[in-house]
């Protein structure tokens, strides 16, 4: 994970949370007060983001001191204490809610990841995630996804060409479109093309793109489409993937399913703190 980028992020959060001071701890606590406290799991599910909690102790307070039991990507159990926090009480209450913030989010994005991943564990099919993410956070949630088992789809816009609905539409046609990409953009970079249609996945092949992106395909017919494809291309299933049997999707052959729903509709998993 980027330092930078996580520090940038980190920093944003505390200032968002902290403002101009954490006004109850700093009425209520003495400064001197030292405490241990521990993160401890409420539920069972995937652990993701410890490294980020120690840095946002650690950008409040450099003496605090967090003991892990568990590391990124261990499944843990309602009951688990995940890791050990000492120091100054005042510190570790200032940090207490940005810290789980992080922690419940990353943890509930990898425990989903984990379960898509393992829903089509017998098939070839990947599952991947999309740039439907928390913007600003998109780092966190895609090292989430693949802690989880998952893998990245492009991260941003310069990562890939993925020619959509509106990209064909603008551009005069599937055609027009790959031969425009192909002349603009460098040679190590794959073109991808979003279809809907059999005519589409025809031009799409006949202009050889390098992704089919099967855009909410009937079972039947990502069957049929993986079959025309016959290795000319990878193919990912798109399009609600979320709230399909992911099962009965892979097994349609398809090499990739990316679900936008591994970040963009994510309940955190529950993880408390407790001195």
């Amino acid at each position: 994970m980027n330092t930078l980028m996580l520090d940038n992020i980190i920093k944003t959060a505390l200032k968002e949370d902290i403002g101009t001071g954490d006004i109850t701890t700093l009425s209520t606590i003495d400064c001197n007060t030292v405490y241990n406290g521990r993160f401890i799991a409420k539920e069972c599910g995937i652990l993701c983001g410890l490294d980020v909690v120690s840095r946002v102790f650690g950008m409040l307070d450099k003496n605090i001191e967090l003991k892990a039991f568990y590391k990124d990507g261990d499944a843990i159990k309602k009951g688990d204490i995940i890791a050990a926090i000492s120091g100054s009480a005042t510190s570790i209450l200032t940090g207490e809610r940005v810290a789980l913030n992080f922690l419940q989010l990353m943890s509930g994005i990898a425990s989903k990841t984990r379960a898509c991943v393992e829903a089509v564990s017998e098939t070839k099919a990947k599952i991947c995630d999309t740039r439907k993410t928390t913007p600003g956070l998109r780092v966190l949630e895609k090292y989430a996804v693949k802690t989880g088992g998952g893998s990245n789809h492009r991260y941003n816009l310069s990562d890939g060409i993925l020619i959509k609905d509106n990209h064909i539409k603008a551009a005069g046609g599937i055609s027009e479109a790959i031969n425009k990409a192909r002349a603009y953009a460098p040679h190590t970079l794959k073109i991808e093309v979003e279809v809907e249609d059999f005519a589409m996945l025809e031009e799409a092949l006949q202009n050889r793109a390098d992704i089919i992106m099967l855009d909410n395909m009937s079972l039947e017919d990502m069957r049929k489409a993986v079959g025309i494809v016959n290795g000319r291309a990878l193919v990912e299933a798109s399009g609600n993937m979320g709230d399909k049997d992911l099962l009965s999707v892979a097994n349609t052959g398809v090499d990739l399913i990316s679900i936008g729903a591994l970040t963009h509709t994510i309940r955190a998993l529950d993880i408390s703190l407790k001195f």
